[in-house]
């Protein structure tokens, strides 16, 4: 009998470590923006005392995206510098301080390959973080900083 319980226990573990495995390849790659390449960089035109024309002014974000053609050819390019491979489309070229907190559109050092699908976890935290400045909650540069520190600890 204790020959059967040991070997029941056993195949438990084993079904344990399987679905653990499969559970993290699901979730995808966590990639963490590296502070050297990707240091984040400011837009000028966002402060403090500008964001109730810009950040928190709805579809704001829309006329500073830069187009599709810029950010997939740099995402190739960052992929090869950050070492990653397989389908570019497994990734988003994310602005490490997003356009919603006042980051730089087009430029390389505010930009990253992030993966996805990480990437859209991310997104909502971003979309948090402008409901908390545009509310007071939080000024701008808060906001800048827990976004920043977020993207280099944890992707």
């Amino acid at each position: 009998m204790p020959r059967i319980a040991t070997v029941v226990a056993l195949l438990g573990f084993i079904v344990g470590l399987v679905l653990l495995w499969q559970g993290s390849k699901a979730a995808g790659p966590v990639l963490v923006a590296d502070p050297v390449r990707t240091p984040g960089v400011l837009n000028p035109e966002v402060r403090q005392e500008t964001i109730g024309d810009t950040i928190c002014t709805r579809g704001w974000t829309r006329t500073v995206r830069p187009p599709t053609s810029y950010t997939n050819a740099l995402k190739l390019r960052q992929m090869q510098e950050y070492g990653v491979g397989g389908d570019p489309s497994g990734y988003q070229e994310d602005h490490l301080i997003s356009l919603e907190l006042g980051g730089d559109p087009t430029d390389p050092r505010n930009l990253w390959p992030e993966p996805w699908p990480h990437a859209e976890e991310v997104d909502r935290i971003e979309n948090q973080l402008n409901g908390k400045v545009c509310s007071g909650e939080i000024t701008l540069a808060e906001g800048q900083r827990r976004e920043s520190e977020l993207k280099h600890r944890s992707g």
